[in-house]
């Protein structure tokens, strides 16, 4: 749901004259697709319905109020969310689970940190000011600035490991 919506703030944020914060949105949208594909990777021999609650707000409002409500799913993520999912992980011995929300986890830090820098510089009707935004493609860390110098350091990923979003 996170992928999504991001799409649709970051679609809008480049309508709005911020194509740095509309950067941004697409590519923590990618990192969330990465946590997507982890989680669906653990649980393959899962079959049927769920219900999947975000905990994040929906709507269309200005660049401002949408980096918050990011920065809300973010953090709602990173205080119950994945706490949640981890402990019910390891009361069931889920090792490849653990494994894949601790990840998570971990990224959604990164994530909630680059909205609200996002969010101070937007709300001075100025643009996020980082036009190149990485993303690893195994744990979902992202980063923002010219390039990649280091290992992940969530999963330890190579830098050529990493997806590079740079507003045009």
């Amino acid at each position: 749901m996170a992928h999504m919506r991001y799409i649709q703030w970051g679609e809008a944020a480049k309508k709005e004259g911020f194509p740095n914060a509309s950067n941004l949105f697409m590519a923590v949208s990618y990192a969330e697709q990465v946590h997507a594909a982890n989680h669906f990777r653990e649980l393959k021999k899962e079959v049927g319905e769920a219900s999947v609650t975000a905990g994040a707000g929906f709507g269309m409002t200005n660049t401002a109020e949408n980096l918050q409500g990011a920065i809300e799913g973010e953090n709602y993520e990173v205080d119950q969310m994945y706490p949640a999912f981890i402990q019910v992980a390891n009361l069931q011995e889920e090792k490849g689970s653990i494994r894949s929300f601790q990840f998570a986890l971990e990224a959604e830090k990164t994530h909630s940190e680059l909205f609200s820098n996002a969010k101070e510089r937007v709300e001075t009707g100025k643009d996020y000011d980082e036009p190149s935004i990485h993303v690893c493609n195994i744990c979902g860390y992202t980063i923002a600035g010219p390039e990649v110098e280091d290992d992940c350091p969530i999963c330890k990923a190579k830098p050529e490991m990493f997806t590079t979003f740079k507003t045009a």
